[in-house]
């Protein structure tokens, strides 16, 4: 039998890119729900949205191509894509109730 030596991906950029963005979101939405809704905060929201819209579209065109270059480490490089995608449902939840206001 033969044993497969598999080395995992071992970058943890982007896990750590998905977990402060979804800190700093989530503090920016409580900010604005306990602040009665105040416009301030939502102009300090938007130029942070809208970069952390650009650095995790690079961080997963980054991972979409590690995940083409390397076919043994697809799992490892697959979850991590699946992690980074998990702030569009709550990010999209948040947007939606700001609106609903």
């Amino acid at each position: 039998m033969k044993s497969i030596n598999r080395k995992p991906f071992e970058e943890t950029q982007s896990i750590d890119l998905t977990i402060g963005t979804l800190v700093i979101t989530t503090i920016l939405f409580v900010l604005y729900m306990v602040s009665n809704e105040s416009s301030n905060i939502l102009v300090l929201a938007s130029p942070f949205a809208a970069s952390m819209l650009f650095l995790n579209a690079i961080m997963f065109f980054h991972l979409v191509d590690n995940f083409i270059k390397l076919p043994e480490q697809r799992m490892d490089i697959g979850i991590k894509i699946l992690i980074l995608l998990s702030n569009i449902p709550i990010t999209f939840l948040y947007y939606s109730i700001v609106m609903k206001l």
